[in-house]
Order: C-alpha cells, then sequence, then structure tokens
C-alpha cells in the first residue's frame, strides 16, 4: 500500500527516510537524556535535603527542648516541615538509594551509627479542588473536582542522642526532563542534517534523472547525445551501458536500412532486363500478363527503397503545431475533390520530425478516403500524450486482420491493381514512423460502421 504523501521521487524518499530516521535517533537520545538528567537531579535533590537535616540534628542536640519549636517553625517553609517526637513518623526503614548504597551513603552524611528511618514515595496524582465558591446559604465551599500531580516526597525520621526523633518531610523538586537548549539544539540538528541530506541525495539522483530523460527522448526517436559517465560507481555502469546500447542500435537500424535499400536498388537492373524481354513475346496477352507482373514488382522495389531511404535519413526533431500539421494534410487531399475534415484545439505543440510524420498522416489519409468514401481527423491532447484520429465510413476491417494489415506489402483489397490497392507498405510505414517517435497506431472498428486509426504520441516525461 502506497501512502499517500510519500513523495514519488527517489530524491524525495530517501530525504524522508533519512530525516525520519535522525529524528527517530535524536528522540531516542533525547529520552535517555532525560531520564538520566531526572536521575542525576533527583539524587542530588535527595542528598541535599540530608545533608540539610543532618546539619539541623545536631543543632537541635545543642539546643534547650524550651527552644527547640521555635528553630523548626522558623525552618520549615510550604515544601518542608520538622517535628521533634518521641516516636518516629517513619516506622519502617525503606531505601532511598538502591540496595547496596542506603546505608553508606546515611552513615557519610549523618556520621556512622546514628539510627535513621527513610521513606521515599514518587510522584503520584491526587484529586483536588479548584475554583473554591461559597454557597448562598453559608454552608460551605463547593468546588469542581480536578486532578494535580504531586511531586517526590522524602519522609524522615533521625534518632537524636536523647532519644527523641527529629522528623521532616521535604517535597522534592520535580526536574525540568525537556529543556529548551536541548530542544533547540536538536532541531538545529535535524535542520542541518535535512539540508546536507537534500544537496547529497539530489547530486547523487541527478545522473539518473538524466539517464531517465535520455532514455525517454530515444523512445521517442529523437537523437541522444551520450551521457557523461559521472558520479557514483553504480550511476557510470548504468550510464556507459546506455551510451553502448544505443551505439548498438543506432548500427543495427541503419546496417538493416542499407541492406533492405541495396537489396531494392540491385531489383532494378534485372527487372529492366526483364521488362525489355517481355517485349519480344509475339502473344499478346501473354505479353501483356508479363509486362504487368513486371511493373508491380517494380512499383514494389521502388516504394520498398524509398520506404529504406526515408528510414535512413536522419530528421531532428522539431516543436511543431500538430494542427497545423495536420489541416496542412487535409489541404492537400480538399484541393484533390477527397471530402476531408479536421476538428481539434487551435494549437497543439509537440516536438517531432515533420516529413515523417507528414507521410504518415498521408497514408491514413489516403486509405480513408480510398476504402471509405471521406476522412474525419480529431486531435486531442489528453494526460498521458496527444492523440490523432481518422475516421472513415468504410467497410472496416475484419477483427481478425487487425495485426495482420501492419504487415509489409499486405493488402486486404484482392484486385492486385496497384491503383486500388497500393502496394501494401502505406499502414505499415504509418507504425514504423509512429513507433520511432515513441508512440503506437492501432486500428479499430467504429461501432456505427467504419473504421477508426489512432495515433498515439508521448509527452517528454516529468523530471
Amino acid at each position: 500500500m502506497t501512502l499517500r504523501f510519500f513523495p514519488r521521487s527517489l530524491a524525495g524518499q530517501l530525504s524522508v527516510l533519512l530525516i525520519a530516521a535522525v529524528l527517530i535517533a535524536q528522540m531516542v537520545t533525547l529520552a535517555f537524556f532525560a531520564e538520566s538528567r531526572r536521575s542525576a537531579i533527583d539524587a542530588a535533590a535527595r542528598e541535599q535535603v540530608l545533608g540539610r537535616i543532618a546539619t539541623l540534628a545536631n543543632l537541635i542536640e545543642e539546643t534547650p527542648t524550651s527552644q527547640r519549636g521555635r528553630i523548626l517553625g522558623a525552618l520549615g517553609t510550604n515544601r518542608i516541615s520538622y517535628s521533634v517526637t518521641p516516636e518516629p513518623l517513619v516506622k519502617d526503614a525503606i531505601t532511598v538509594w538502591p540496595d547496596g548504597e542506603t546505608r553508606g551513603k546515611l552513615d557519610e552524611i549523618f556520621g556512622p551509627g546514628r539510627e535513621i528511618r527513610a521513606e521515599f514515595a514518587d510522584s503520584d496524582w491526587s484529586v483536588s479542588d479548584t475554583r473554591m465558591t461559597m454557597h448562598g446559604d453559608g454552608h460551605g465551599p463547593t468546588g469542581r473536582q480536578g486532578f494535580r500531580r504531586l511531586p517526590p516526597t522524602l519522609a524522615l525520621s533521625v534518632r537524636l542522642s536523647d532519644g527523641a526523633w527529629l522528623n521532616s518531610e521535604t517535597l522534592l523538586p520535580r526536574p525540568q526532563l525537556w529543556a529548551w537548549p536541548v530542544v533547540m539544539s536538536t532541531f538545529l540538528t535535524v535542520i542541518a542534517i535535512s539540508l546536507v541530506t537534500a544537496l547529497s541525495v539530489r547530486r547523487i539522483t541527478k545522473p539518473l534523472r538524466e539517464l531517465a530523460q535520455a532514455s525517454d527522448r530515444l523512445g521517442r526517436g529523437e537523437d541522444v547525445p551520450d551521457l557523461p559517465e559521472r558520479g557514483p560507481e553504480e550511476i557510470v555502469r548504468a550510464n556507459r551501458a546506455f551510451n553502448a546500447m544505443q551505439a548498438r542500435v543506432s548500427r543495427f537500424v541503419a546496417d538493416r536500412t542499407r541492406m533492405v535499400a541495396a537489396i531494392s536498388h540491385d531489383l532494378r537492373t534485372p527487372l529492366t532486363s526483364l521488362r525489355l524481354r517481355a517485349e519480344f513475346i509475339d502473344d499478346d496477352e501473354t505479353r501483356e500478363r508479363m509486362v504487368d507482373t513486371i511493373d508491380e514488382m517494380t512499383r514494389m522495389t521502388e516504394a520498398t527503397l524509398t520506404f529504406a531511404r526515408d528510414d535512413a535519413t536522419a530528421e531532428a526533431s522539431r516543436n511543431t503545431d500538430l494542427v497545423a500539421l495536420v489541416e496542412a494534410v487535409s489541404a492537400d487531399f480538399s484541393d484533390l475533390g477527397h471530402d476531408v475534415t479536421v476538428a481539434g484545439p487551435e494549437h497543439l505543440y509537440l516536438p517531432v520530425r515533420q516529413v515523417s510524420l507528414r507521410r504518415a498522416l498521408r497514408n491514413l489519409v489516403e486509405n480513408a478516403v480510398r476504402y471509405g468514401v471521406r476522412a474525419r481527423i480529431r486531435l486531442e491532447r489528453p494526460a498521458a500524450g496527444v492523440i490523432i484520429a481518422v475516421d472513415d465510413d468504410g467497410p472496416g476491417i475484419p477483427e481478425d486482420k487487425m495485426e495482420e494489415v501492419f504487415a509489409p506489402f499486405t493488402r486486404l483489397e484482392t484486385s492486385r491493381n496497384l491503383e486500388t490497392g497500393g502496394v501494401g507498405l502505406g499502414l505499415a510505414t504509418a507504425r514504423s514512423v509512429v513507433r520511432a517517435h515513441g508512440g503506437e497506431l492501432t486500428l479499430a472498428n467504429r461501432p456505427g460502421g467504419g473504421l477508426t486509426a489512432t495515433i498515439h504520441l508521448p509527452v517528454a516525461a516529468d523530471t
């Protein structure tokens, strides 16, 4: 399941993951730091309280009994209270520090041999009244109950030399775990790491974006210069493989095209020789049949040679107004008396090879007016690319023949008349041109009768 707001680009995903990892690590570090800080402050507060009480115990022992209450009252605050009683307020001795450390700490602070009882209670929640008001009849206060958190408490009973007990109950300070300097330091660290991460990831992924752009342009039939072999080792190897692939594909296409052109060119001489010899045949019917056959072969050879020559031509792509190009093709056929119309936006720009795309459109429109009476051309601009559709009112094509008609020299018209059926290279040429632009040419029968030939041309990929 893909997260809705998760970035789609590699740079964005890496940046988000690295920043998330840094944040998690910082939060864990802060949690450990806060716990250590809390323990240290708590231990220091306990030692401070115990030291104060040890001093007070020595003072009280040297003070007359009649003066003890005055001294203890003067030293008491809202966070600490003192009293001297015959019996200790803390009945059971409970450790203040972890086991094994309590006795040693107490002996160090109070001196060895003094009897001490201590009890430590951690912070807890209690009910308190807020917004105190008086009943109108004076029966007493009422209020709305709320909750407040009590600070940790340290209760201590120390036996004095005369047998009495000095008792104290102290509210220890609750340490502030999240200090602003620590939070700001973490925030600035995350920002710095985020900036460095974003710049580094962008630098690493830039060659990948260039590779994607080059692949897209190559798929649309544009000339692509060799990619620079720089960056991390994996990127260098990918760019090197792309450059080698492009060179091999270019050599293969050029060799194939030259071979087809050479074969078609070499067939001219024997065909011309056969035609000359056929002219000397006395039987008129046989001579006419042979000449017609030779003429058909000659036209097929010429068409093949033209197809190979055009395919070998390295035409550069240019930003072209497809509407103007289609209207120019429509005007050519309209001047010849054919019914051709164009519908679409006022302008539609796309980088294409004008000459070859015009030839593909001419072949489709020629088929439409030849077999389907009229041609209606539609241009559309969906998000995925550009669509050029050519509708006709002809008989259509059987579903099992839809792909077969794209094969070279395939004709559904069985008269073998070159004037009515051509040589069977029109659709093959059109599909070759469209695929060279990175698009596709499809055929479909219309529900109301007729055929629709649709050219799908992609737009440049977003980078």
